[in-house]
């Protein structure tokens, strides 16, 4: 009898099985039949891409940045990978990557621009993919990583068709020698540039600034190389500037005659100093004004020197102010774009719910469909239930260990880990769009752990250990917050193992970053001491400090704790301090 019930239920679930398939094919043909139809109506929106990205590169022209990023951002959302051209998004993530990267936004800009890599295949022009290079490789020399810089310069040189193009690369390339003092490499890629002026396709008055620059370039190696030819391609390049009337590129001029007769004529260098500086006014550029201020001072006595060092203090604080509100803007501009973007998709969901009441009322028939479906789904869902309960109950077992070992992890990278590794169980990877979309996650993923991994970056250990210890100190000094540190140079670093200045290294800055981000500190002080055959470190502020007495640790603090403890140490809070903020930990040598 137990055996008839068992042939009787395997006969049972194999004919739902069957009536289970059969309406979901049916379904599938239907669905797949609508969006034939919906794809023969759809069309593209290349036009309307081409006016917001044309609309978004005049506002930036004319320095409207707040209008470029809003009309940038829109074609970035328009963009359709099966029906719209990949140069339309390529050159809209070029621009925005362009402009995080004027506004010293570099990792950002990374970011951006990584996202054009699965498209440039598909764009024969190599002159984006020579564009997107270049970005690259700008943002490789602001982080300080010239090898990476020259790489990918010399990759968009390889790709480069055009002459002009390939004339701004190696000027690039040149420029690069000579931030790495190597002056006669870069004499050997400027003297063919000097010898042959490369005509812009439609801009003659680019072709003459690029020109300038190569000549003052030269000049200015000629100058660290002692070669007397040095001042004739100064006197070139001047002539084309003052024509020009390019105040920015007379600073670098004038700036470069003041170092050829700083040592010759002394009074004539001076001069070309205050002649930069006045370029630099014209121009109104806050940089080059702090850095001509900069080179008057070492020049200057008396009450030019106290000229010179007030307008110096004044542009200090005006970049400062500058860059706060510039931040605050940005944040505007990504506030603002976000509720446009929420408002579109409300409406896109308004829309969406529309048409499904149209198409119901055109096919009554789907409804029931989805009745039997749910119907079916929910016998077979009873029928295996005791069978399933046991692989349900190890899929959350599962499920709990690796929640808990993700969150070791940054919640982001760790929630994009997760959603991505959902789609690809659920999806049919078969398809385009699926794969697409795998892609793009898979690239975001990607971009998010080279962050982290730049957050995390190579530490020192040799012998100038100390100094780039003092120089991350230093980074978080502002105009608000002075630091004091004694002690670091009476400690032999050299002997300590390396492991234990890495931690040291990281401790600290966890420390100085908890005291940015919470305190509210205006002075904070580190202290290095050598007690018996035990390295103490004291810290102290006078931020907010420790509430009533508790220790709270917020995730950095807790890193401090964590991390002393893997080298023997131990940390000892101040509690009862009544004002600020006091730490100390100790490690043996």
């Amino acid at each position: 009898m137990l055996n008839n019930f068992h042939s009787k239920n395997k006969q049972f679930l194999k004919y739902s099985y069957c009536l289970f398939f059969a309406i979901a094919a049916t379904i599938l043909l239907q669905s797949c039949n609508k969006k034939k139809a919906e794809n023969r109506e759809k069309h593209n929106n290349n036009k309307k891409l081409e006016q917001l990205i044309q609309k978004g590169d005049s506002l930036y022209d004319i320095s409207n940045t707040k209008g470029a990023i809003v009309y940038l951002k829109k074609a970035v959302e328009l963009f359709d990978s099966k029906t719209d051209k990949p140069e339309h998004y390529v050159r809209a993530l070029t621009l925005l990557s362009n402009i995080q990267q004027n506004y010293g936004d570099y990792y950002g800009s990374e970011e951006t621009i990584t996202k054009t890599f699965p498209y440039l295949k598909k764009i024969k022009d190599t002159k984006y993919q020579s564009t997107v290079y270049s970005i690259i490789a700008s943002n490789y020399y602001f982080n300080y990583d010239s090898k990476n810089s020259l790489l990918y310069h010399k990759k968009a040189l390889k790709i480069s068709k055009r002459p002009f193009k390939k004339y701004m690369v190696k000027c690039s390339l040149a420029f690069l020698k000579i931030q790495e003092n190597k002056y006669e490499e870069a004499v050997t890629i400027l003297i063919p540039l000097a010898a042959k002026k490369i005509k812009h396709e439609t801009n003659a008055l680019l072709t003459e600034a690029q020109y300038s620059m190569v000549l003052g370039n030269l000049g200015y190696c000629y100058i660290q190389l002692k070669n007397p030819n040095a001042l004739k391609y100064l006197e070139r390049s001047l002539e084309i500037d003052l024509k020009l009337k390019d105040e920015y590129a007379l600073i670098s001029t004038y700036l470069s005659f003041s170092l050829y007769y700083e040592k010759i004529n002394p009074e004539l260098s001076k001069k070309y100093k205050l002649k930069a500086y006045h370029s630099a006014c014209k121009a109104n550029n806050a940089s080059a004004k702090s850095n001509t201020l900069a080179e008057l001072m070492k020049v200057s006595k008396g009450k030019d020197l106290r000229k010179f060092s007030d307008a110096y203090i004044t542009i200090i604080d005006s970049i400062i102010a500058g860059r706060k509100k510039a931040k605050n803007q940005s944040f505007a501009i990504k506030y603002n774009f976000n509720n446009d973007k929420e408002e579109n998709l409300d409406l896109k969901s308004h829309q969406t719910h529309n048409k499904l009441l149209l198409e119901r009322q055109k096919n009554r028939s789907i409804v029931s469909y989805v009745i039997i479906t749910f119907t079916v789904c929910t016998i077979l869902f009873l029928s295996f239930y005791l069978t399933l309960k046991g692989k349900k109950e190890r899929n959350e077992a599962i499920y709990k260990s690796e929640v808990r070992i993700s969150k070791k992890l940054d919640n982001e990278l760790a929630n994009d880990v997760y959603h991505t590794i959902l789609f690809t169980n659920k999806a049919d990877l078969e398809q385009g769009e699926n794969k697409e979309k795998l892609l793009n996650n898979l690239e975001a993923i990607y971009s998010r752990t080279r962050n982290i991994s730049k957050e995390n970056s190579h530490i020192v250990t040799d012998k100038n250990y100390v100094f780039y210890l003092k120089e991350m100190i230093a980074s978080f000094k502002t105009h608000d917050v002075n630091i004091l540190s004694n002690g670091l140079d009476n400690i032999a670093w050299n002997k300590i193992d390396r492991n234990k200045k890495i931690i040291v290294y990281r401790v600290i800055q966890e420390l100085f970053s908890n005291m940015k981000k919470h305190s509210n500190a205006t002075l904070a002080s580190i202290t290095f001491k050598i007690i018996e055959k035990n390295i103490l470190v004291n810290y102290s502020d006078n931020g907010n400090g420790i509430e009533d007495g508790r220790i709270i640790l917020k995730k950095g603090l807790q890193n401090v704790e964590n991390r002393i403890k893997t080298i023997n140490g131990t940390v000892n809070f101040d509690i009862n301090s009544e004002k600020g903020f006091k730490i100390s930990f100790t490690f043996p040598l």
